[in-house]
């Protein structure tokens, strides 16, 4: 059966497979088949559009696993669903449905010992949502990426599997000498992967059970020392980083724009943002462009080095970023 794999030489396969592991995003349905006559790897993904741009991405007929009971051959169909760690997400709107799924999930052979089902959309200042818990008996998790591990209890933080890759991006951006500045940190997907390219980072959030786990997931990833977390509104806590940042994190789509004064303060001289928006496909990143640079005024001049669509977020609407680099105006 024909389904997208990465292609990799054989010499660079095992690095490539720990890299899409780290990011969860190995299809453990088919087998990594070798090609001897080319010399390469083919690696099943289960997501293409969330590969690394830099890796090959093709179609290629490799043999499904006879080893494994996945969900599909237990219902006779295709269920859809997301993993973050040993826990799987469903978003059914029918009760039975959903119980259906949940009972086909634990009987199948995934590493799995937690079904939830969608109950709410994220909602609040604190960013989380219901959950009902069809099977298990805990709501915490493990989710590792890109060579990060994070804890993180979804029934009272929020946290997005979705976007690992744009998080590895930004991150490959990140020198030694940034002094970063996540302005929603939650549990820090951002600000652990910057402080490992030894970057001095602050992460804040109105969350305290996000700080906490921030905390704990800077001791994981043996970055404590490089991160300081703090729990408040950004908002009161900016002047105390009065043109500290080098480079500044804004994963608050919907109302970002409502923060950009505290950006401003934050930023220091040269001071790359990372801007993130849901906006109209037909236009999505107008209103961010001209939000920044109504915020920055006279103070910086304003370049948009990247924009960028992360993912589509419903119909005819786009989660997107930009990354803009303000450069203090000497007078």
């Amino acid at each position: 059966m024909e389904v997208p794999c990465v292609r990799v030489p054989r010499e660079q396969g095992e690095a490539t497979r720990s890299r899409l592991a780290d990011a969860d995003l190995i299809d453990d349905d088919y087998d990594i088949t070798v090609a001897d006559e080319e010399g390469v790897l083919y690696i099943p993904v289960t997501d293409p559009d969330a590969a690394p741009d830099d890796l090959d991405v093709v179609s290629r007929d490799v043999p499904e696993r006879e080893t494994q009971t996945r969900p599909a051959d237990l219902l006779g169909f295709e269920p859809s669903y997301e993993r973050l760690g040993d826990v799987v997400l469903l978003d059914e709107d029918s009760e039975e449905r959903a119980l259906q799924l949940a009972q086909a999930i634990v009987d199948s052979d995934l590493p799995v010992e937690t079904v939830l089902n969608k109950q709410s959309k994220v909602k609040g200042e604190t960013r989380v949502r219901d959950w009902e818990l069809l099977a298990g008996e805990s709501t915490e998790t493990v989710h590792r990426e890109y060579g990060c591990e994070f804890l993180l209890d979804l029934d009272a933080v929020y946290f997005s599997p979705r976007l690992a890759t744009e998080r590895y991006r930004v991150a490959e951006q990140v020198a030694a000498d940034d002094r970063a500045f996540d302005m929603f940190a939650g549990v820090g997907p951002f600000v652990v992967p910057f402080a490992k390219r030894s970057a001095e980072c602050v992460g804040v959030d109105i969350n305290g059970t996000a700080i906490e786990y921030l905390r704990e997931n800077a001791r994981r990833n043996g970055v404590a020392d490089r991160i300081t977390a703090v729990h408040g509104d950004v908002r009161e806590v900016a002047g105390e980083y009065e043109d500290w940042a080098t480079r500044l994190v804004m994963n608050l789509p919907h109302s970002a724009d409502e923060f950009l004064d505290t950006a401003i303060e934050l930023a220091g001289d040269d001071c790359v943002l990372h801007y993130y928006d849901i906006q109209h496909e037909d236009a999505p990143f107008d209103p961010g462009e001209r939000a920044i640079r109504a915020a920055a005024g006279a103070e910086y001049d304003v370049t948009v080095e990247t924009r960028r669509i992360v993912r589509s977020y419903a119909p005819h609407e786009v989660n997107v970023c930009l990354d803009v680099r303000l450069e203090r105006v000497t007078r």
